[in-house]
């Protein structure tokens, strides 16, 4: 199965719209957020296009191809207008035989891993930094953010298929990529 990760919309209808150009693209079975989907959060600027009325409508309309994690900028009023579980603080999948705990970060990441075996991997978003790298006896995945990208990093999604994590750009160019 081919799943699309992407993380941090933070109510920009202009890169929900690129985000789901992607996913239409890449061809995706499900996809999985790892929150932060309407709210910008009073660290962030205004991301571009902010409306988060116009990504409640785009996303609904996809209700049945999502799964989703709670961010910290998540909150009961959301799930209100959300046709999707929103509230989550993670979940647990495996791709093959491995495990993958996906969070949004806040609560569980890299210096805080939560109840995972040796192998099993951390995907989380929140810090808004692409990552794929092996960290210890965990690989740390992280698709970067849509809309607010931070250290440099281009406005990034993941793919996940066949056991190969790999992060890219809204022009479909891989920039990192991991094996499972």
């Amino acid at each position: 199965m081919k799943l699309f990760i992407a993380s941090d919309i933070h109510g920009s209808a202009y890169y929900c719209r690129k985000m789901l150009e992607a996913y239409e693209k890449e061809q995706a079975e499900r996809m999985i957020l790892l929150g932060d989907i309407l709210y910008h959060g009073p660290r962030n600027d205004l991301p571009r296009e902010y409306a988060p009325k116009e990504v409640i409508r785009m996303l609904n309309e996809r209700k049945h191809e999502i799964y989703a994690v709670r961010g910290n900028c998540e909150a009961e009023v959301d799930q209100m207008v959300l046709e999707f579980p929103v509230l989550a603080d993670y979940m647990v999948f495996f791709e093959g035989k491995t495990a993958v705990y996906a969070t949004h970060g806040h609560i569980w990441n890299e210096k805080n891993l939560p109840p995972m075996k040796p192998g099993d991997v951390l995907l989380h978003g929140h810090t808004h930094v692409l990552r794929a790298d092996q960290v210890g006896e965990h690989l740390i995945l992280n698709p970067g953010s849509v809309s607010i990208p931070k250290e440099g990093n281009p406005p990034t999604y993941a793919v996940l298929e066949d056991g190969v994590f790999s992060v890219r750009d809204f022009d479909g160019a891989e920039v990192k990529t991991a094996a499972l």
